[in-house]
C-alpha cells in the first residue's frame, strides 16, 4: 500500500475541514468552547503501523487465585485431566487471548523454577516471599506452556533476577528450547516432555528498580546483568526475544534515568524494554470521574518518553537496531492494595488484589487499550494484568465464572483491534485537566496534567484482509451525548456491521455473581453510511462501531 504525500494530505485535510466548519452553525468558536461535534478523517494511506498479534496479551502470577483455583484447580467439577479448569479455558480461547506473562510479577524474583518440574510428590512446599504465601509449585513451567498451547495463547517466560543468576536463566532457556542431549534438556524430556516447548519471549526479571523487589539493585548493576544473561541465553537460543526490565513506572524517583541507563549497558544484546502503569480513581484524580477517564493519555505520555529514550541511547550508541515496547503490566488497580488484600498470610491460594470493577473502570481500560493502538508502530508486546482472580477480567468460584466490566473492552480489542492502526486528523470540543494529584503508589511523585483533554477519544484500525475498519470511542462527557463526524477520504463504508456501546447510568455499577449482567454491552442503531457519517455516542460510554468497506 503506497503512502500518501505529506502535502497531498494537509491540502485534503485542510480543505475537508473548511467545508465541515463552513457548513457548521457553530464553527471553531464552539468547538473550543465544547460544544460541535468531533470530527475526524479516515485515510487507509495515513497508518501509524502494523498492530502486533501480541498486543493485546495478559499475565498470570503465582499470586493470590490466579493459578491455584484460577486456571489450576483439580478438585473442580470443571477439571480435566490434568486439573485445568475447562471453564476458565473456554474464556480465555474464545477471548483468543494470544501471549500470556507467567510466573511473576514480584513472585518472580524469588522463584526456583526447579521446585516446579518433576514428579508433583517431589515438589517443595515453599514461602513465597514477594505475597507471604505457601506455594506448593504444583504448577510450574511444564503445566504452564501445556496450559497456554491448550487455549491458543503464546507463553512470555519472566525470569528470576532477583535470587536467580544469569546462569539459572540460560539453564531455564536450555530446558525449555533445547532439543536434547544437554544436561537441562535431558532433565526436560525424563520428565515426559520429549520435544522442546520453543518459548520465544522472555522478560529479563521484573521491576528491578523497586525497593520492594527481592534483589533490587542499582540501574547500571542491572543493565550488567542482563547483558550477561542475554549472552548465554542467545547462546543456547539465538532466536529468542529478550525485554529489559524497564522503570516500575513514572512515580518513580529515577523513571527515565534507570531506563536509559539500563539501555547503555544492553541496548545491543535486547529486543525491548518493559513498560508498567497501574491506575485509579484516587488520589491523583482526586475522585474526579473525569480527570480519571483521560489517565489513558499518560499511558499515551508514557510510552512516547520511552520511545524517546529508547532512541536516545540508539542514536548515541550509532546502532541501526530500534528496540519495541512492551507494556507487559497494564491495568485499574487501587482499591485491593493494602492490608489483607496484599498479605496472604502464609495460606495457599488466599484471595488477593481481588479488585472490584465498575463501569468507570472499564470505560478507562477501553481508553487504555485505544493508547496501545495509538502507539501500534513501536508498542509490539503488552499485556493486561492479569487475567484471572487477581485484577482480572475474569472471575472464578466453584460454580462457574464471572465477566467483571472490564472483560468488554478488552474482548472489543481482542476482536477487532487487527491489521493497521490508523492515524486520524480529529478536531473537537474539549475540557481541561491541568493538574493531578500524587500517584496511587505510596511515597511516589505526581505527574503532570493534561490541559486540554478531548471529550471523545477515538482510534481506527483498518483490516485489509477482512475488508473491514473498525472505530472505538470514548465518551468522556460524563452528562452529554456526543456525535462524532467521520468523513472518508479514500474508502466509502458500504455497511455498518456492528454498533455497540458500554454505558449505563451508574459509574460505581459492577458485575457480580449475585447480579452478573448489571454492566454489559448495549447495541445502539447502525447508523448510514456514506462519504461522510455522523454518528452519535451516549455519555459516559465506549463504543465500537464496525464497518464493511
Amino acid at each position: 500500500m503506497h503512502t500518501v504525500s505529506r502535502r497531498r494530505f494537509l491540502k485534503n485535510a485542510g480543505q475537508t475541514s473548511l467545508a465541515v466548519a463552513a457548513s457548521s452553525t457553530l464553527g471553531r468558536f464552539a468547538i473550543a468552547q465544547g460544544e460541535g461535534p468531533t470530527r475526524i478523517v479516515i485515510d487507509s494511506e495515513r497508518q501509524i503501523g502494523a498492530i502486533s498479534p501480541r498486543l493485546y496479551g495478559s499475565f498470570l502470577e503465582h499470586l493470590g487465585r490466579a493459578i491455584y483455583e484460577g486456571i489450576y484447580e483439580p478438585g473442580s467439577k470443571f477439571a480435566d485431566a490434568n486439573g485445568f479448569r475447562t471453564d476458565v479455558m473456554k474464556e480465555v480461547r474464545d477471548l483468543g487471548v494470544p501471549i500470556v506473562r507467567y510466573p511473576g510479577g514480584n513472585f518472580v524474583s524469588g522463584y526456583h523454577w526447579l521446585n516446579g518440574v518433576g514428579p508433583k510428590k517431589d515438589r517443595p512446599v515453599v514461602l513465597d516471599r514477594a505475597w507471604n504465601t505457601l506455594e506448593t509449585n504444583q504448577f510450574g513451567t511444564n503445566e504452564f506452556v501445556t496450559w497456554a498451547r491448550a487455549v491458543g495463547t503464546e507463553p512470555l517466560f519472566g525470569l528470576n533476577f532477583g535470587t536467580g543468576s544469569a546462569e539459572d536463566a540460560a539453564a531455564l532457556v536450555e530446558y525449555c528450547n533445547y532439543p536434547k542431549g544437554t544436561k537441562w534438556s535431558e532433565l526436560r524430556r525424563s520428565h515426559g516432555y520429549d520435544q522442546p516447548h520453543n518459548v520465544k519471549y522472555w522478560c529479563v526479571g521484573n521491576e528491578m528498580d523497586g525497593p520492594w523487589q527481592i534483589g533490587h539493585m542499582p540501574a547500571r548493576e542491572y543493565g550488567l546483568k542482563a547483558t550477561d544473561a542475554a549472552r548465554q541465553m542467545r547462546a543456547v537460543d539465538p532466536n529468542i526475544k529478550l525485554v529489559a526490565c524497564g522503570s516500575s513506572g513514572p512515580f518513580m524517583p529515577t523513571y527515565i534515568e534507570w531506563d536509559r541507563t539500563v539501555l547503555e549497558e544492553c541496548y545491543d544484546v535486547v529486543d525491548a524494554i518493559s513498560l508498567h502503569r497501574y491506575w485509579g480513581n484516587s488520589e491523583e484524580t482526586g475522585g474526579d470521574s473525569t480527570k480519571y477517564l483521560a489517565m489513558n493519555l499518560a499511558m499515551d505520555r508514557q510510552i512516547e518518553e520511552i520511545v524517546a529514550v529508547c532512541d536516545t541511547v540508539r542514536a548515541q550508541k550509532r546502532s541501526a537496531k530500534q528496540l519495541f515496547l512492551s507494556f507487559d503490566e497494564w491495568n485499574v488497580w487501587y482499591r485491593a492494595r493494602g492490608g489483607d488484600a496484599v498479605d496472604g498470610h502464609g495460606k495457599t491460594a488466599p484471595h488477593l488484589l481481588e479488585e472490584p470493577y465498575n463501569l468507570e473502570d472499564a470505560l478507562l481500560v477501553g481508553g487504555l487499550a485505544n493508547s496501545l493502538m495509538r502507539h501500534a508502530d513501536r508498542v509490539k508486546l503488552a499485556c493486561l494484568a492479569q487475567l484471572v482472580n487477581v485484577i482480572a477480567p475474569i472471575m472464578t468460584n466453584e460454580d462457574g465464572i464471572l465477566r467483571n466490566t472490564i472483560y468488554y473492552p478488552y474482548a472489543w480489542a481482542l476482536k477487532y483491534a487487527h491489521g493497521a492502526s490508523l492515524s486520524l486528523a480529529q478536531e473537537g470540543p474539549t475540557y481541561d485537566v491541568d493538574k493531578l494529584g500524587g500517584p496511587i503508589e505510596s511515597g511516589g511523585l505526581p505527574v503532570p496534567g493534561f490541559g486540554a483533554v478531548p471529550y471523545l477519544d477515538v482510534t481506527a484500525t483498518l483490516d485489509a484482509e477482512k475488508k473491514t475498519v473498525t472505530v472505538f470511542v470514548l465518551n468522556r462527557d460524563l452528562n452529554k451525548a456526543r456525535d462524532l463526524e467521520i468523513k472518508w477520504h479514500d474508502l466509502t463504508p458500504s455497511a455498518v456491521t456492528e454498533f455497540a456501546t458500554l454505558t449505563g447510568p451508574d459509574l460505581k455499577a459492577l458485575n457480580t455473581f449475585a447480579d452478573p449482567k448489571r454492566v454489559t454491552p448495549q447495541t445502539l442503531e447502525k447508523p448510514a453510511v456514506g462519504a461522510t457519517m455522523r454518528v452519535q455516542v451516549p455519555s459516559r460510554s465506549y463504543s465500537v462501531l464496525v464497518l464493511e468497506m
